[in-house]
């Protein structure tokens, strides 16, 4: 038998980067058109948050230049904010870290690895630094080469160049040399992700150069620059154990009460009150040994009956006063099972529904800007609804975009985002397919999906969006967002319904019309015969009448509406 210290010889330490180095799939770095894809994404995700944070409208350029075969340089440029000299390691040489990874906001990113993953892939397939150019604005401009340290996490600048600024350019350049990548006008790949970048956020002005020297220009289509999300309290419902531990640990209130209260969202002096008498009612229905009992004590827990509970047992004052007291001590001395005890008594209590004031949707006006404006469609509608929330507290809100005809190809055609971010991949498992797929179109006027000239645009976002991988291509299947995506699809569906259904009446009212005119020339000769009128003045009066009638019956036409339970 091995001795243990010869079976532990080979125990080593894994850091964070080396893990992802070795599982760069997860990240979303498999196949070479998705690979390239990524490393577009995260640069460009990148640019468009810094810009949107500082109230700069954004401006990206994204240049693609062959250098050999599946060998490619890829450089994004952006108008924003710059990156402060000290901070350059960090943004681009180390994983689990960010501006908003450890805070309760919506955002594009929520992981914390993005651009430091796409210098990490280039650094793996090609071993080339990856240079950035930056400045805030100030006198100088900072030329760095950064590399990535896989064993601490850490990023390293390996050379650096200081230049001067007297034109006061603001802003930030990645250059990244990739291997065992390619480009490809797919929709899969770069161009289509930009392009579905420039519909989901019209306020930015977005251009690529192709390898092969093409300019694509997607220009902005609104001078509005998003107001930046809010972050908000954690919801009592949305909460694990650990997060309250850890949190009463970090916090600067003085005593529990007032960390609960000034930590959570939808906690009040009431409320904690409250959570003391069901900390308490659950503390002593453990100690009832009758199984059926408990279990009737529990259920009556659940229907909010708290004060009765309490009341079946006796001297349980003395274990409402032992949990107020919990609440009096400093958070840092809450032990886990108070964290515990407290997150269960949550699952009972009854809250307000989370405040989403913190959520920033693209907004219908700028939906309809986005799809008008690339899709050039013959109708456009968008539908936003109101903000929900899913697993007990975390908010959400789903909103649609719908645009049929014009020169939309046919065959229908599903954008799908979460956050304003394209999901090009893993569509099969993602919610908004299977919602999009659920929806009985038929009912809406539009026979054959598969053919019609439809694209439909879905968009989720939330502070925690619920993604099915790493790779942050497909929203799992919440039941909640999902009806949420249905009722928002029905909604534009209704709107394109009631168009499409004018459309069809103004197509057979103008057939009707024609073959009524087709006989005007010969019932005017047989009236000039029978009656001695002018013929000319006869054909004037019926054309006159045709006319004057089908305008009324076009003003008399009402839209047909179907029931919202489709």
């Amino acid at each position: 038998m091995a001795e243990a210290k010869q079976l532990f010889k080979e125990f080593k330490i894994q850091s964070v980067s080396e893990f992802f180095r070795r599982n760069a799939a997860m990240l979303g770095y498999t196949g070479k058109i998705r690979s390239l894809t990524t490393v577009i994404h995260e640069a460009v995700t990148n640019s468009l948050d810094a810009c949107e944070e500082a109230g700069i409208l954004p401006y990206v350029r994204v240049e693609i230049e062959e250098l050999g075969r599946e060998h490619y340089k890829v450089i994004v440029e952006d108008n924003g904010p710059g990156i402060p000299e000290k901070y350059i390691t960090h943004v681009f040489g180390k994983m689990l870290a960010g501006t908003k990874a450890h805070r309760n906001i919506q955002s594009r990113g929520q992981q914390g690895i993005g651009i430091s993953g796409a210098v990490m892939f280039a650094q793996i397939t090609s071993g080339k630094a990856t240079r950035v150019i930056t400045s805030t604005g100030d006198d100088k401009i900072i030329e760095a080469w950064v590399k990535i340290d896989v064993d601490k996490n850490e990023g390293k600048i390996v050379r650096k160049e200081k230049h001067p600024n007297p034109k006061g350019w603001r802003g930030t350049r990645v250059e990244l040399e990739v291997k065992n990548v390619r480009y490809v006008r797919s929709k899969q790949g770069v161009y289509w992700y930009l392009k579905l970048t420039a519909i989901a956020n019209p306020h930015a002005h977005i251009e690529l150069i192709e390898p092969d020297g093409k300019l694509i220009v997607f220009p902005r289509s609104s001078e509005d620059v998003p107001e930046p999300p809010v972050e908000m309290k954690p919801h009592p419902r949305g909460v694990l154990t650990d997060d309250v531990y850890r949190m009463a640990k970090k916090t600067r209130r003085n005593t529990v009460k007032r960390f609960l209260i000034g930590e959570f969202s939808r906690i009040s002096d009431k409320k904690v009150d409250e959570l003391i008498e069901y900390i308490a009612a659950l503390r002593l229905i453990k100690t009832e040994k009758d199984k059926n009992v408990q279990d009737q004590l529990y259920e009556r827990l659940a229907k909010g009956e708290v004060k009765a509970v309490l009341r079946s047992f006796r001297g349980y004052t003395k274990v409402v006063k032992q949990v107020a007291k919990i609440m009096e001590k400093p958070p840092e001395k809450l032990t886990w099972h108070e964290a515990e005890e407290i997150v269960e008594a949550f699952k009972y209590m009854k809250f307000l529904a989370p405040p989403t004031h913190g959520l920033r949707p693209i907004g219908e006006e700028n939906i309809e800007k986005g799809l008008r404006g690339i899709l050039k469609p013959e109708f456009v509608t968008a539908v936003t609804r109101p903000p929900k929330v899913y697993s007990g507290g975390i908010p959400f809100q789903v909103e649609v975009g719908l645009a049929y005809g014009g020169e939309i190809p046919a065959g229908f055609e599903l954008l799908r985002y979460a956050n304003r971010v394209p999901l090009l991949f893993d569509a099969g498992s993602c919610v908004t397919t299977l919602a999009a797929r659920s929806v009985d179109w038929k009912r809406y006027k539009v026979d054959d999906l598969e053919r019609a000239p439809v694209v439909l645009m879905i968009n989720v976002i939330s502070v925690h969006v619920p993604y099915t991988g790493t790779g942050k291509q497909s929203i799992a299947n919440v039941d909640e967002i999902q009806n949420e995506i249905r009722l928002a699809i029905m909604d534009a569906a209704r709107k394109l319904q009631t168009y499409l259904s004018g459309k069809h009446r103004k197509l057979a009212q103008v057939k009707r019309r024609k073959t009524f005119e087709k006989y005007v020339p010969e019932i005017a000769r047989a009236l000039s015969v029978l009656t001695g009128e002018p013929e000319d003045a006869i054909k004037t009066y019926f054309i006159s009448y045709i006319e004057s009638h089908f305008a009324a019956k076009e003003k008399e036409a009402a839209p047909v509406e179907v029931s919202e339970n489709a």
